[in-house]
C-alpha cells in the first residue's frame, strides 16, 4: 500500500527522502533507474525496470496527484513518442496541450453539452456496428471491472454518470492533450498515430508516470476545434490525462483482463 504525507511518499513501508537535487541530473537519473525509482521534485516516484513489466503495469489511470509534471519530461515524451514507425515517414498526428483557461472552458463546455444530452457528428466511428457479441462482452467486462473498483452499482446512473463526465476534464490530471489526425488519411494513418500514442504511454511509465487515453473527447469535435482554434481539417482522435497517478484513488485499482493467445494468434502451413 502507498501512504502519503505533504513532503514524502511511502511504499512497503520505506520512506523516499525528499530529493536535495534536480530530477534532471544525468548521474543521479541513471542510478536512480538502476535501483527502480526518480526522483520528482519532492518525492521519488517507482519506475519499472524491464520492458515487460512496463507494458504489463501500464493501465488506465483515472485518478492524479496535483504534482505537476515537468515540462522537460513532457517534451521527451513527445519526442519518443515521434519514434514510431509510419507508412512512408509520414509521422501523422498532433498533440496539443491544453492549459489554464482554455481548459476550464473547454471541459466547462463539453460537460454542459453531455449533461443536456446535445450531440455531434463525430469525426470518426470508433467501434464496429453492430458490435459482434464476442466484442461486447469485452466491453461489457470493462465497464464492470471501472464501476466495480469505485463501489458503483449498475442502477446507479447518476454514480456512472459522475465518473463518465470526468473524461471531459481529463480525470483532473496535471497535464491535457487533444491528439488530432489530418484530415484525408486513411486507416494506416491511425494506425500509425496509435502506435505513436502507445510509444507515449509506454515512455511515460518510464518517468513514474501514468496515463489515460480519452476517447469520449471524440464525441465533440466541432466544439474542440472551436476552443483549441483547430484548423476545420483536423480529426479529433482523442484526448490524454498525464500525470502522477494518486495511490489513494479506488478508481485506480482497475484492471482489465487480455485475451488469451489462442484467441488472437494462430499458425498456418
Amino acid at each position: 500500500m502507498w501512504a502519503r504525507s505533504s513532503s514524502t511518499l511511502c511504499w512497503s513501508g520505506l520512506v523516499w527522502a525528499t530529493a536535495s537535487k534536480p530530477y534532471t541530473s544525468p548521474i543521479r537519473l541513471a542510478l536512480a533507474r538502476v535501483a527502480g525509482r526518480i526522483t520528482v521534485d519532492n518525492f521519488w516516484v517507482s519506475i519499472p525496470t524491464s520492458f515487460a513489466q512496463i507494458c504489463a503495469d501500464r493501465h488506465s489511470t483515472r485518478g492524479f496527484l496535483s504534482q505537476a509534471v515537468p515540462t522537460e519530461v513532457l517534451e521527451q515524451l513527445l519526442i519518443t513518442a515521434r519514434m514510431a514507425p509510419s507508412g512512408a515517414n509520414l509521422q501523422p498526428g498532433t498533440f496539443t496541450q491544453v492549459k489554464g483557461s482554455v481548459r476550464e472552458e473547454l471541459s466547462a463546455d463539453l460537460v454542459r453539452a453531455w449533461r443536456a444530452g446535445e450531440a455531434e457528428v463525430e469525426d470518426y466511428d470508433y467501434f464496429p456496428k453492430p458490435m459482434p457479441m464476442t466484442l461486447r462482452k469485452r466491453q461489457v467486462a470493462a465497464a464492470q471491472a471501472l464501476y466495480g473498483a469505485l463501489g458503483v452499482p449498475r442502477e446507479d446512473r447518476q454514480g456512472r454518470d459522475a465518473q463518465f463526465e470526468r473524461n471531459f476534464r481529463f480525470f483532473d490530471a496535471p497535464v491535457a492533450l487533444v491528439i488530432t489526425l489530418e484530415h484525408g488519411f486513411g486507416s494506416g494513418g491511425y494506425m500509425d498515430l496509435g502506435m505513436a500514442l502507445y510509444g507515449f504511454m509506454l515512455a511515460a511509465q518510464t518517468h513514474g508516470l501514468s496515463t489515460c487515453a480519452i476517447g469520449a473527447m471524440a464525441s465533440y469535435p466541432t466544439r474542440i476545434r472551436e476552443h483549441l482554434a483547430l484548423t476545420p481539417n483536423s480529426v479529433v482522435v482523442c484526448g490524454m490525462a498525464l500525470g502522477y497517478a494518486d495511490p489513494d484513488a479506488p478508481v485506480n485499482q482497475t484492471r482489465t483482463e487480455r485475451c488469451t493467445l489462442n484467441e488472437y494468434f494462430r499458425v498456418v502451413g
